[in-house]
């Protein structure tokens, strides 16, 4: 029988239901996820501080999902890890701390949207208006679109969770690895209808927004690649654009997957699974996907590792 609690300042995690046999291992496993995503998330932005020739605005431009790999990651890996090693009903938290990790966990989610959005922006000027592309992505537009993709986050979010903060609580377990909005409305015995129409708006504005931007820039990139004879041009177009279009796949599926199990409790550890993809694999992937194959940072690296042999071997 569940415990009934009118607002307490305390809550229980449910957390990952790991064997006891598979506690370490998978506790060793996210830990070299999180240390992973953070080196090689904080190196990238780093590498495009330093050099100069990465001062250029997609790679400003890029610096918002490394910087998003990492505000998303630092605040949801390290509670998981942690309760990996707790019994489960050691697992606590309290509500307020709940909150802050619902509010960056869902901007995080809703920043990789909006920030690959303004990044298909960019390569859209970049290969359909090429000679344009220094008057139009001036250091003002960099700005303007980092300000647009955080500041849409930040409104969308603080609404959904503004109409879960008004909710009295008569729960107190999240049926969850961490906290999120729906689990935190779900710990409510009050009517969630607001709660749910507006999750469904914001998902739904969120998607078509995303999708439709996505779809309508590499529609019209597909064009000028198909018209133009220009191998380099389609060469690059390829490479940038597939890029792209696999970091958005892989956090749409994921996000996507893990919205949809949500309604279904019987499948709540498969939800767990995909809400830790939705985090581990973006953040993974990007700085190898993104840099990796810029030439730029290629040859930043080859450099830097190239001046570090020779001062090696001078000594």
């Amino acid at each position: 029988m569940e415990n009934y609690t009118v607002n307490s300042v305390m809550l229980q995690i449910e957390g990952l239901n790991v064997a006891g046999t598979a506690t370490y291992p998978v506790f060793f496993f996210l830990l070299f996820c999180y240390v992973y995503i953070m080196i090689t998330n904080i190196g990238i932005v780093i590498l495009i501080i330093m050099d100069e020739s990465l001062h250029q605005p997609m790679y400003f431009l890029f610096c918002n999902l490394p910087f998003n790999d990492i505000l998303g990651n630092s605040v949801m890996l390290p509670r998981v890890i942690m309760d990996i090693l707790l019994p489960p009903s050691e697992r606590l938290i309290s509500y307020y701390e709940c909150v802050v990790q619902a509010f960056f966990s869902h901007i995080f989610g809703t920043s990789t949207h909006t920030v690959l959005m303004i990044m298909a922006f960019d390569r859209y000027v970049a290969i359909c208006n090429p000679l344009r592309y220094s008057a139009i992505m001036t250091n003002r537009m960099v700005l303007k679109l980092t300000v647009y993709a955080w500041g849409t986050s930040f409104v969308l979010v603080m609404i959904l969770l503004g109409l879960t903060i008004r909710l009295s609580r008569c729960r107190t377990l999240i049926a969850n690895t961490y906290c999120d909005n729906a689990s935190l409305f779900k710990l409510s015995c009050e009517s969630v209808d607001i709660n749910n129409i507006y999750g469904l708006t914001f998902t739904v504005v969120l998607l078509t927004s995303s999708i439709g931007s996505i779809v309508l820039t590499y529609t019209r990139i597909t064009v000028v690649c198909l018209t133009s004879k220009n191998r380099s041009l389609n060469r690059k177009a390829l490479k940038t654009c597939s890029t792209h279009l696999f970091v958005y796949m892989v956090m749409f599926v994921c996000g996507k997957v893990n919205i949809v199990l949500h309604r279904f409790p019987e499948y709540a550890e498969y939800r767990k699974v995909c809400v830790l993809l939705f985090h581990i694999l973006p953040g993974s992937l990007n700085p190898i996907i993104y840099g990796i194959q810029s030439k730029e940072i290629k040859k930043f690296l080859s450099k830097l590792f190239c001046s570090k042999k020779g001062l090696a071997s001078s000594l």
